[in-house]
C-alpha cells in the first residue's frame, strides 16, 4: 500500500533549472512506486515540476495552497485534488494532516520552516511520520552542520537526529520513508527524548 508523501520545496522561479528537472524525477519515482504526492498546491518551479512528475507516472496528486498564494504560486489547477486554505498555518495543518512521511527537497525560507515544524514535532514525540531531507547537491550541508554544531554545544539533544533522515540518493530517501511508516499503536514513549 503506498504512502502519502508530502514534499516540501522551492516555489521560486529565480533557482538552477538542475532542481526543477531533479524535482519532476521525485515525482516520478514516487509514481513508480504507487505512492500519492501531497504538494503546496502550486505549479510553478520545483513544486510544479514534482506534481508534474507524479501525474506523468499516473500518481495523485492533492495541492494545498492558501487562498493569497494563488496567483503568487500559480495554483496547480491540474491536481487531483485542490485545496485552498484560509492561510498559510492553515494549510500546513492540512498537508500534515493528508500526508504519512515527508520528503524535504532544496527550497527557500518556507521550505526550511516547514522542515523545522515538522522535525520539531516529530522529536518531541507529537507524531512519527518518516521525514527524510533529499539533498544531492549539497544544498542543506551548511544546515546540517549547524544543526551538528547545536547538538554539540548542548542546544539539541543528539537524539533529534533519530528524528531525520539526510541522503543525496533518491532511492534511498524514498527507501527510508517506506521501512519507517508510522505504526498505527504507537505511543508518547515510542519517540525520542521529550525535548529537542
Amino acid at each position: 500500500m503506498g504512502l502519502a508523501v508530502c514534499v516540501f520545496c522551492a516555489s521560486s522561479t529565480r533557482i538552477d533549472p538542475v532542481h526543477v528537472e531533479f524535482a519532476e524525477r521525485v515525482g516520478r519515482e514516487l509514481a513508480r512506486r504507487g505512492h500519492t504526492l501531497v504538494s503546496g498546491g502550486g505549479r510553478i518551479s520545483s513544486m510544479g515540476a514534482v506534481a508534474r512528475g507524479a501525474r506523468a507516472g499516473g500518481a495523485r496528486t492533492i495541492g494545498v495552497i492558501p487562498e493569497a498564494l494563488r496567483h503568487v504560486e500559480v495554483s496547480d489547477e491540474d491536481s487531483d485534488e485542490l485545496v485552498i486554505t484560509p492561510d498559510m498555518r492553515s494549510r500546513k495543518g492540512e498537508m500534515d494532516r493528508r500526508s504519512d512521511a515527508f520528503l524535504v527537497l532544496p527550497g527557500g525560507i518556507g521550505t526550511l520552516e516547514e522542515l523545522f515544524e515538522i522535525w520539531t514535532s516529530r522529536t518531541l514525540g507529537m507524531h512519527d511520520k518518516p521525514l527524510v531531507v533529499l539533498d544531492p547537491l549539497g544544498v542543506y550541508d551548511p544546515l546540517r552542520e549547524l544543526a551538528e554544531n547545536l547538538t554539540e554545544l548542548g542546544f539539541a539533544r543528539p537524539k533529534v537526529f533519530d528524528a531525520i533522515g539526510w541522503t543525496a540518493d533518491l532511492d534511498e530517501a524514498l527507501d527510508l520513508l517506506e521501512r519507517s511508516r508510522p505504526r498505527i499503536d504507537a505511543t508518547p514513549e515510542d519517540f525520542t527524548e521529550a525535548q529537542p
